[in-house]
């Protein structure tokens, strides 16, 4: 009986973990929204190609679809999207440390207290999502290898569009500032801080067998009341 209201307690920690930084993400991206609208500078398609936003609207839905599935007894289902988007956000957080901090004149930007939140915040509650729910199961490197799709295709967009319209979601991928040598080595370092994120995350990953074997232990005598 109490290794079930221990259940029950951390699966309600969880679930209202996951509501609150989903609706934190949610509401910072609308006020970004909202504040460039106003000031007039509002252009949908470029908002919705930095990968900022594109990988905070992946973190709110995740952690949406998490919350659900705990509360459906059914978490497990999403260990490999809940890695790929910690993967993501992750270098979202380091790249902008390194690469953008500096810069405050990026639309990006136009609220100071929601570029925390996007660049900062998330970034760690993710994490810490991650460390307190790791998925049971060690994830496998090759499956991992997968996560490296969507940055390499949003890089391919990003520098494909840039071409065609001059508009850069981000300095570093500006091949008429940064020379395409910089566009080089800015993208192939992006890409290996998504595979050793990537290797961390698989390492991470998995409740060691004892810790398992012992819950399942509490657990059969939580049932037979013993």
């Amino acid at each position: 009986m109490k290794q079930a209201k221990n259940n029950v307690s951390r699966n309600t920690f969880l679930i209202s973990y996951k509501l609150f930084f989903a609706l934190l993400g949610f509401s910072s991206i609308v006020t970004e929204m909202a504040v460039i609208i106003e000031r007039g500078k509002f252009n949908a398609v470029n908002f919705f190609s930095y990968f900022t936003i594109e990988t905070n609207i992946l973190v709110v839905v995740t952690m949406l679809m998490s919350a659900v599935a705990i509360a459906a007894g059914k978490n497990s289902k999403f260990d490999l999207l809940r890695s790929a988007t910690t993967v993501y956000i992750l270098v979202v957080g380091t790249g902008f440390s390194l690469l953008l901090s500096g810069m405050g004149d990026l639309a990006l930007t136009a609220v100071p207290w929601d570029n925390v939140v996007l660049h900062y915040i998330m970034p760690v509650a993710v994490l810490a999502d991650f460390m307190t729910d790791r998925p049971r199961r060690r994830l496998g490197f090759k499956k991992a290898l997968l996560w490296l799709l969507f940055p390499i295709a949003y890089a391919i967009y990003a520098l494909v569009r840039g071409g065609l319209t001059g508009w850069y979601p981000y300095p570093f991928l500006d091949n008429r500032t940064s020379g395409y040598g910089l566009v080089v080595i800015a993208c192939a370092g992006l890409g290996g801080l998504v595979l050793v994120l990537s290797a961390a995350v698989v390492w991470l990953s998995g409740v060691p067998v004892h810790v398992r074997q012992r819950q399942v232990m509490q657990s059969k005598r939580g049932t037979t009341g013993h």
